[in-house]
């Protein structure tokens, strides 16, 4: 095998391909990265779970692949001067590595023992641009669950809806969704939940451009095509919460808050609150006013915001994090939050249909003063 590439062009196929390369394992073959030499140049990795395939252009004067060592090889070219970089593997797969006046040897293995990757050509691919696919995911991600009792709650769940494509999270005290509704209907309907950590590499692939994404769902995989990057993983199994009926509806009080001051409010009382130290804030939703108080071992705080509307006294604790991390990705300049009772949750919601958003907080129990 020989082909001669740009560096800069093998440094990146290397930084994704290597996302997925197993750090240890008792299949050695998988803690390498397979190089694939053919009318351009594929480098995967593939930890059995997920795997990532990048393609670059090269110049192949001789076909092949083997499986090289992703740690030392990547060290290497990262290393080598600016330019175009040649590499040859022999038939004992001692691979040379050439750029400028910089030459290394190292040993690689042969490709026959590398696990064969998931087929999933069977579907039809459903596009969407690359920005709307890392917002769905961004948007809900930080709500999965870590509680692998329940394994299929600890991905995001899509729904392919015709003309829109939702994204779910729950983790049994809030849920995330984001809907992102498209010019042309797919004529689809379909639902799967892929595993966080699969996600998480495909947030890292995607740009915030309104280039094309696709996926294509198999039987127990997904596939993600995202420019020169390919990424299957395997989908999760078990039943996933009914979120429509657990997410309120028609509630009674609906304020509006501005969500930069609402979050520089929730972050400032948070700021004594943490994992050693935990305790709820208590929110007290007056006429055009939020007032917010904690109390811990170290210190107590207290602020408030502007709100539009009549909270009608309504005193409710909530899990400081939880609000933020919330916060953090409303896509809006303001946000409608719907209450019902110091008991039920907080749900919030879009001002206007510019976004399709939903974001439920469970309360929790706080003390009489």
């Amino acid at each position: 095998m020989r082909f001669t590439c740009e560096k800069n062009q093998l440094v990146q196929g290397l930084n994704i391909a290597g996302r997925t390369v197993a750090q240890k394992s008792s299949l050695s073959v998988i803690e390498g990265i397979l190089c694939q030499a053919g009318a351009g140049l594929s480098l995967t990795g593939y930890n059995m779970e997920t795997a990532i395939t990048y393609t670059i252009e090269a110049d192949v004067s001789d076909p092949g692949q083997c499986i090289l060592p992703a740690k030392l090889f990547g060290d290497i070219i990262r290393r080598l001067p600016e330019g175009p970089v040649t590499v040859v593997v022999d038939d004992n797969f001692k691979v040379s590595i050439r750029s400028g006046f910089a030459s290394f040897t190292i040993s690689a293995e042969s490709a026959e023992d590398y696990p064969e990757l998931p087929d999933v050509n069977t579907g039809k691919a459903i596009r969407i641009p690359q920005s709307a696919l890392k917002e769905l995911i961004s948007g809900t991600i930080f709500a999965v669950s870590e509680n692998q009792g329940r394994p299929i709650h600890t991905g995001v769940k899509f729904e392919v809806k015709g003309e829109s494509v939702s994204a779910i999270a729950v983790d049994g005290f809030r849920l995330a969704r984001r809907t992102f509704h498209m010019e042309e209907s797919t004529g689809r309907d379909l639902s799967f939940v892929v595993p966080a950590a699969g996600l998480k590499e495909v947030e890292k692939i995607l740009t915030d451009s309104d280039d094309s994404a696709a996926f294509t769902l198999g039987s127990k995989h997904i596939l993600y095509q995202i420019g020169n990057a390919t990424l299957v993983c395997r989908l999760l199994d078990g039943e996933f919460l009914d979120w429509r009926r657990v997410v309120p509806t028609n509630c009674p009080i609906k304020l509006i808050a501005n969500v930069s001051d609402l979050a520089s409010s929730v972050e400032r009382v948070g700021l004594i609150v943490s994992e050693k130290y935990k305790s709820p804030v208590r929110c007290v939703f007056s006429n055009q006013v939020l007032n917010m108080c904690t109390n811990t071992t170290i210190g107590a705080a207290e602020d408030r915001c502007a709100i539009a509307g009549d909270g009608k006294e309504l005193e409710i604790g909530f899990n400081v994090r939880y609000l933020a991390d919330a916060l953090k990705v409303v896509p809006a300049e303001e946000v409608t939050l719907e209450l019902t009772n110091g008991l039920s949750p907080i749900v919030l919601t879009p001002v206007d249909d510019k976004k399709d958003f939903a974001y439920m907080i469970l309360p929790v129990r706080i003390k009489n003063s």
